[in-house]
């Protein structure tokens, strides 16, 4: 049986999980890269790579994801990975547990504030 993820599982996840560019821990604006992934498992396979970007258009990526209030996940390894990818594939399967995880994370955290919102 699996067991729930510990406390300490959270609280390494959500160092990485950021909710204003301000909280980047963000590298040289040239060095700069982001990746954008979608998933809608009524429409999906498996979620898909939607922009890559360096330097300035990194910094477009970040910019929309903030506006928007997408969070943001830090993680140079994974965005390397996912870096690789062109626009619209799929996340290979070795790449789903790592991916599932940052949608989980994201997921229950968007559920948590929706918890938090005045009812209006």
């Amino acid at each position: 049986m699996n067991q729930p993820p510990s406390s300490e599982y959270f609280k390494k996840k959500s160092k990485r999980l950021k909710s204003r560019l301000d909280q980047l821990e963000l590298a040289d604006p040239k060095q700069r890269q982001a990746i954008a992934v979608q998933y809608n498992p009524s429409k999906d396979k498996a979620p898909k790579v939607v922009a890559v970007g360096k330097g300035r258009v990194a910094q477009k990526i970040l910019d929309l994801a903030e506006e928007h209030r997408i969070p943001f996940y830090e993680d140079s390894g994974l965005t390397d990975l996912l870096g690789k990818l062109t626009i619209q594939s799929e996340i290979p399967p070795h790449l789903y547990k790592l991916v599932a995880e940052v949608l989980v994370f994201v997921f229950q955290l968007n559920q948590s504030r929706k918890k938090k919102a005045p009812s209006s």
